[in-house]
């Protein structure tokens, strides 16, 4: 049994006891019940996940996977493909979106790289480079079963690492120029739709330059044929290197009952490809936001996901899962701080009215 295999046998159901106990937590605590909505519905499923019924999250993270795209060299996006390694160093030096966000929640950024072309060094970065990006999937597979395979095993190792340091809550971010073409090749392959119903503008570009994109993403389909009963040839075939250990990564944290909040298409891709290998991690999911991006929506409805925030967003990098952790931590706070009608000398409400 390889490791994969492994970590899905390990990831079972949420713990039923401490779901219990939330709720009834819920019960009494001095608001009308169900008035707090989704809050607390945020609240049992993360004391569901983490088996503890007044769980915490204090320790929270980003782990934010870096990795090139061969699929570039056709044309499909609006920036070059050096801006994956610019935006590296960007967020190593702490100056891009999901580092202001990121602190707004008192999250730490952890920069991987597993993909990128060109060699980065700094001392935070974790190098896992597994190649120097994918190839061009309009042309065969983009990467191998077995760098599929290694990069999942890179996600694993990462969030492993994570939880060894402390880690009660934990984001997935990306960066890699071509990666909102990957992305919806994954979401075409496993739901069977046209790829212009899933393919958006990713990085700004325009509609020509679109229909051109949703070509490129029908010739990779066509000259793939990747089976959407097997996960594992579906993200050898059309994904790339950092959707590979995003999914690792949602893989290890449901292993060890940590909540993953999921960012916008090309990180829900990560996520769509970890429930395709393992459909026990879907509850140990929380949406982070709803992108623009045409795939996204699609992703979260195949994942039975409802997204906490809706606010246009389509940048990446985790930024919509680092916003939507202040969300999830005020659920938890609310749920473990307020008092109960007996603590607070409060009457509750009449049943005989």
């Amino acid at each position: 049994m390889n490791s994969i295999e492994a970590i899905c046998a390990g990831i079972g159901p949420l713990d039923s006891a401490a779901i219990a106990q939330a709720e009834a937590r819920q019960q009494q605590l001095t608001k009308p019940a169900g008035s707090l909505g989704r809050l607390e519905e945020l609240a049992i499923q993360i004391a569901g996940i983490t088996g503890n019924p007044v769980p915490s999250v204090e320790r929270n993270a980003v782990i934010v996977m870096a990795a090139d795209h061969g699929v570039v060299a056709e044309g499909v996006s609006a920036y070059p493909a050096e801006v994956t390694p610019q935006m590296v160093l960007n967020f190593l030096r702490g100056g891009a979106a999901i580092n202001a966000l990121a602190g707004q929640v008192g999250a730490r950024v952890v920069v991987v790289d597993i993909g990128v072309a060109s060699a980065i060094e700094h001392p935070q970065l974790v190098s896992r480079k597994i190649a120097h990006g994918t190839e061009n999937m309009a042309a065969g597979p983009a990467m191998t079963r077995e760098q599929a395979h290694a990069a999942i095993q890179v996600g694993l190792d990462v969030v492993e690492a994570e939880v060894a340091r402390g880690l009660d809550l934990v984001a997935i971010g990306e960066m890699g120029i071509g990666n909102t073409t990957a992305a919806s090749a994954i979401v075409a392959a496993f739901t069977g739709a046209p790829a212009a119903s899933v393919t958006g503008h990713g990085t700004g570009i325009g509609e020509e330059q679109r229909a051109h994109k949703i070509a490129v993403i029908e010739r990779a389909l066509a000259c793939n044929a990747p089976d959407p009963q097997d996960a594992l040839d579906v993200l050898a075939k059309v994904g790339g290197l950092e959707i590979a250990g995003l999914s690792g990564v949602v893989l290890g944290a449901a292993a060890r009952r940590v909540p993953v909040v999921i960012d916008g298409l090309i990180a829900s891709a990560a996520a769509l490809v970890a429930a395709e290998l393992c459909p026990a991690v879907k509850p140990y999911l929380i949406a982070g936001h709803a992108s623009v991006e045409r795939g996204h929506r699609l992703i979260l409805e195949r994942l039975g996901l409802r997204p906490l925030l809706d606010l246009d967003l389509r940048l990446g990098e985790g930024t919509g899962a680092a916003l939507a952790m202040g969300v999830i931590a005020a659920a938890v706070r609310a749920h473990r701080e307020m008092a109960t009608f007996g603590e607070a000398g409060v009457s509750e409400r009449d049943e005989t009215d």
